[in-house]
């Protein structure tokens, strides 16, 4: 299957994953998908040319395998906006094989436990991150603020960066020399909102 459309989401740093979810449940979600791990690489140039035009070429394995391209994003309205190619592939390694013969390597690997419902025509994700715990929400522009709201998030606190920057951030901050966001990595640092420059949103 293929997905070619705009991605529109909003992410927030949440203290307790667990009550936004016995909140999304009392409001009716539907469960798309139970908790999954996942592990994603992004791939780049050597000279990092997709990074600084702020474009994304990864590779994601969890119940599925799929490959995704995103465009640079713009912030509308507090949340992030960005074309969004995606498809599924068959094998992973090959898939791997495939980009970097193509002349891109793997420049970073994270991984995440990631529960998803749906709600009011929106996604809502749950991500279990080895620096901390956040909130996805992706749908229609109009649907991202009162859902929010629902999940009693402090919309002024969307986070305007994906993943990988807030771990650039944080190896910044606490001087870390490893380069992948893994659970292992990070088994024996706490990371605070201030590391990541974020505000708490619950």
């Amino acid at each position: 299957m293929t997905k070619d459309n705009r991605e529109i989401e909003a992410k927030f740093y949440v203290r307790d994953l667990k009550a936004i979810e016995v909140r999304v449940i009392s409001l009716n979600a539907k469960t798309i998908s139970t908790r999954a791990h996942e592990i994603n690489l992004r791939f780049d140039t050597p000279a990092l040319d997709l990074k600084r035009a702020g474009r994304v070429l990864r590779l994601r394995r969890d119940d599925e395998i799929r490959l995704t391209y995103k465009e640079a994003g713009k912030l509308t309205a507090g949340a992030h906006d960005r074309r969004e190619i995606e498809f599924s592939v068959g094998d992973f390694d090959s898939a791997k094989q495939f980009i970097e013969a193509l002349g891109y390597e793997a420049i970073f690997m994270y991984e995440k436990f990631r529960t998803t419902y749906e709600l009011d025509g929106a996604h809502i994700m749950l991500d279990e991150m080895p620096y901390g715990n956040f909130v996805e929400i992706e749908g229609g522009l109009d649907k991202l603020k009162p859902i929010a709201e629902k999940l009693g998030l402090n919309w002024d606190a969307a986070i305007p960066m994906g993943y990988f920057a807030l771990f650039e951030k944080v190896r910044e901050t606490r001087r870390l020399n490893f380069r992948d966001l893994s659970f292992e990595n990070f088994r024996d640092i706490k990371v605070e909102a201030k590391d990541l420059g974020v505000t708490i949103a619950n």
